[in-house]
Parts: structure tokens; sequence; C-alpha cells
């Protein structure tokens, strides 16, 4: 139901767009996340965003540098990352709820697609 895809080897300060195709929600409400994880870190929310009303949360870490789109018509979701660091060389994953609201926690998503790897190079 969601499939990530767009990362790949980046230099520091260089721009990526990460892309999620996404299908398969009977719900009229959802939210789609993006996460990522770093070799032995825990998984962390980097942004989301509501289909309905197009609210969005950005991690503190990403604020100023990336944004999240989306477009409801192609049941797609982007996340533009400009400004990379090394410290966002991680795996990203996109997720899915079905409900209302923002989420932040990988817990609230019911729905997962395989990740995709950034890797930033400084």
């Amino acid at each position: 139901q969601l499939q990530a895809s767009g990362g790949g080897l980046v230099r520091s300060g260089g721009s990526l767009r990460l892309s999620c195709a996404y299908s398969g929600f009977t719900f009229h409400s959802y939210t789609i996340g993006w996460f990522r994880q770093a070799p032995g870190k825990e998984r962390e929310a980097v942004s989301c965003i509501t289909n309905k009303e197009g609210k969005t949360y950005y991690a503190d870490s990403v604020k100023g540098r990336f944004a999240i789109s989306s477009d409801n018509v192609k049941n797609m979701v982007y996340l533009q990352m400009n400004s990379l660091r090394s410290e966002d060389t991680a795996v990203y994953y996109c997720a899915a709820f079905e409900g209302y609201g923002l989420g932040y926690l990988p817990k609230v998503y019911d729905y997962w697609g395989q990740g995709t790897l950034v890797t930033v190079s400084s």
C-alpha cells in the first residue's frame, strides 16, 4: 500500500526528493508520514501531512530544510530535502494511518512502506 523511492547518495548541502506512492485506504481521512532510522538509533518522525486539510508537522531538526507535499489525485506524497547534512543519513520510510490529525509516534501508524536509503557524504 505504500512504496517509498528517491533515496541515494548526495553531498552535504545537496538536495533529494523522496516520493511515497500509496493506495488502498478505505477511510476518507488519513495521514502520511515520513520517518527515518539511522544505524543504532530509534526510528524518528521527520514530517507528516494530513490528506484533508494539508496540515503538516516537521521535526525540529529538519524545519526550514525539508518540505512535505501531497498530490491527492496521484496518491503521492513527497519530501523535498534541501541543505542535507551528514546527520540526515538514514533509511527513510513512509507510513500511514487512517484517521484524523498529525502523528509523530511510529506506533500510531498502521501501514509502512519499505525504506529508501539516503546517504549524505561530508
